[in-house]
């Protein structure tokens, strides 16, 4: 299930063709919030090969609201989410097969082509698999567990983050599958760029990584203001090999060697940098009323424990 929006028609024949094959391998459903001329041209080249339609209503983030239409409306309880830039292949079939002992898997994304800020990013993702697991744009979920929590909340940022933990506030299991690698497209430049304060701004739903992040420029600020340039160059050098020996480690492990070269560990020392500014702005963001997106602000990167326990006992009261 591909939930998308596009301002331009995405008729570009790799996706096509992509679309094809899943269409053959399994129930495919787009929901498409794209305008109404694009959409009715994605209509036209799609609609052979799956479901396509609009969404059922709208919500904050955008793609809470297309996601719920698609899950409603799937006909089989193993539903793979996939967002437009995920190219999935053989490995779905081990994917949907280990559903059977969980109700939210997570596998593991990888650039495929590796442009110069596709191996930048990577360094966040090795990072990520030594400290809780990536979060990929794919999500493989039990339907029922996720129509009988009443969906999930599509007024937060880190969507992904609000669905899992929405289904493990019901009771469902929560599989980090590692070795399960799926190919996804790295974006333009100017869209990586864009997304910078963004995804920082999802850190916000786990202080326990943000914390350390906001720590890092202060830390260099206050050696530099005193002029302790050998402690502030220890400093550098200390924070910089960790981030390489985090992200190497990531990168051996369950096979991450395969889809991972060794330069994405050498770039973490850049992402960290990167994160340690936009931890602040993504801050700054949020005493502002939230972080930008589509033409609104987001206050919330996730709901608290206790306000998505609340909103998952509302729906139940529902009829």
């Amino acid at each position: 299930m591909l939930p998308l929006a596009a301002g331009q028609p995405m008729l570009d024949p790799e996706f096509e063709t992509y679309l094809a094959w899943v269409g053959d391998l399994a129930e495919l459903i787009v929901v498409d919030g794209s305008p109404p001329d694009v959409f009715a041209e994605h209509a036209a080249a799609w609609g052979r090969h799956g479901i396509h339609l609009a969404p059922d209503g709208e919500t904050l983030m955008g793609k809470v609201a297309g996601v719920m239409t698609g899950v409603r409306l799937a006909s089989h309880d193993r539903v793979v989410i996939a967002d437009d830039d995920v190219r999935y292949g053989p490995e779905i079939t081990d994917l949907v097969a280990r559903l059977d002992g969980a109700e939210v898997i997570r596998p593991q994304n990888y650039f495929d082509p590796l442009p110069w800020h596709a191996v930048w990013d990577s360094g966040r993702s090795l990072i990520n698999r030594v400290t809780g697991g990536d979060w990929p744009g794919t999500l493989a979920v039990r339907r029922s567990v996720v129509v009988s929590a009443g969906g999930y909340a599509g007024d937060v940022m880190f969507e992904n983050f609000e669905l899992v933990k929405t289904i493990e506030a019901v009771g469902g299991r929560h599989l980090v599958a590692r070795d399960i690698f799926v190919r996804r497209l790295p974006a333009t430049t100017s869209h990586f760029t864009s997304q910078r304060v963004r995804q920082a701004y999802d850190e916000l739903a786990r202080p326990g990584r943000l914390v350390p992040f906001l720590a890092v420029l202060p830390t260099a600020a206050a050696l530099t203001a005193t002029r302790r340039w050998e402690p502030l160059r220890r400093f550098v050098s200390v924070a910089s090999v960790l981030a390489v020996v985090a992200a190497e480690i990531g990168r051996r492990r369950d096979g991450g060697r395969a889809r991972f070269p060794f330069r994405c560990s050498l770039a973490a020392p850049l992402w960290v940098t990167e994160r340690s500014f936009t931890a602040w702005a993504a801050l700054f963001a949020r005493a502002r009323g939230g972080v930008a997106y589509r033409g609104h602000r987001i206050p919330h990167a996730a709901l608290s424990r206790v306000e998505r326990e609340r909103r998952i006992a509302a729906a139940a009261d529902r009829p």
